[in-house]
């Protein structure tokens, strides 16, 4: 979790990635892809226009290192060249607490907020249980409704065992994660999207903002905006198979044209198989039958419109 100060926040972040930062209204948020001068998605992040004098960015904890040395250098060159902008990294611990419609009811309990006045990808600044100080952003990588809570690493033990204490509350690791939000037909980064994907392959074209494809201002604009033109040659799609769980980087041939499974599990939802990869464009066409590779054996599979189970994303009335 990042801050940028100064006057030149939003432009010291739209030089790194193809969202419309500016358009943010005070605590709207966006998830937005920084990018590479291929075109390759260096990292995902969730940027917030927070209500506050800074701009509050997430990035995957795994790419923080990488993150990190690209925002200090930015921030290095503009502070050069006379722009007012710095960043702060927070040692704020994240809790993610998910699922439709419990989570609304037991968060309000510890809430002062009318949790019903905010909306996906919108954030404050509040109390939770007694805890000061903490951001509540209404999203989460699951595909339902839920929050995610940055909370001061002192207490973040403290307001975890306070929520776990309602009965209706269970811990969740990662595996429980994974298969929501391949449900949910969203990229895990290091899988599904990384810096030799663009974001025309991995179908994340709307992370783009109307005003930034036209200046193609951010990095690797031209490569990504000829893919948009051109149609690029190859698509993340989704994938059902009845029989034999589809695992990671299990080779599927589409046709007569190879693929590659970037993820898969057994939906619990659905109770099927469902996974996700890349196949060339001209197979990409839901209802496609092609033939998954899992453990050597040959299963048949289906091109399948994604998300799989529908998401539960709350927008306030």
């Amino acid at each position: 979790q990042t801050k940028v100060y100064g006057r030149d926040r939003v432009r010291f972040m739209e030089s790194l990635v193809g969202g419309d930062i500016a358009e943010l209204k005070p605590g709207q948020g966006t998830l937005t892809l920084l990018t590479n001068e291929r075109g390759g998605i260096v990292d995902d992040l969730i940027v917030t226009n927070t209500s506050e004098d800074h701009l509050y960015v997430v990035s995957n904890a795994g790419c923080t290192n990488k993150d990190l040395a690209i925002m200090r250098g930015r921030a290095a060159e503009l502070q050069a060249a006379g722009s007012d902008v710095h960043l702060e990294v927070s040692d704020n611990a994240l809790l993610a607490l998910q699922g439709s419609p419990s989570m609304a009811r037991v968060l309000q309990a510890g809430l002062p907020d009318d949790l019903a006045k905010l909306s996906f990808m919108n954030s404050i600044t509040t109390t939770v249980f007694s805890v000061p100080g903490c951001r509540v952003t209404r999203c989460g990588y699951t595909g339902e409704d839920g929050v995610e809570i940055s909370v001061p690493a002192g207490r973040a033990v403290e307001l975890a065992e306070r929520l776990l204490g309602v009965p209706e509350v269970w811990p969740a690791g990662l595996a429980a994660r994974d298969s929501l939000r391949l449900e949910a037909g969203l990229c895990l980064y290091g899988n599904d999207i990384d810096e030799t994907t663009t974001p025309a392959e991995a179908g994340l074209l709307w992370t783009l903002g109307k005003r930034r494809r036209a200046a193609m201002d951010f990095p690797g604009a031209a490569i990504i905006m000829a893919q948009v033109k051109e149609k690029p040659k190859r698509k993340r799609v989704g994938l059902t198979s009845g029989a034999g769980a589809a695992g990671p980087h299990s080779p599927p041939c589409v046709l007569t044209s190879p693929g590659t499974v970037t993820s898969g599990c057994p939906s619990p939802s659905l109770g099927k198989n469902i996974a996700m990869g890349y196949v060339e464009a001209v197979h990409s066409r839901a209802g496609t039958a092609l033939t998954v590779e899992v453990r050597k054996k040959q299963h048949p599979a289906l091109i399948t419109k994604m998300p799989f189970v529908p998401t539960q994303y709350y927008m306030a009335k």
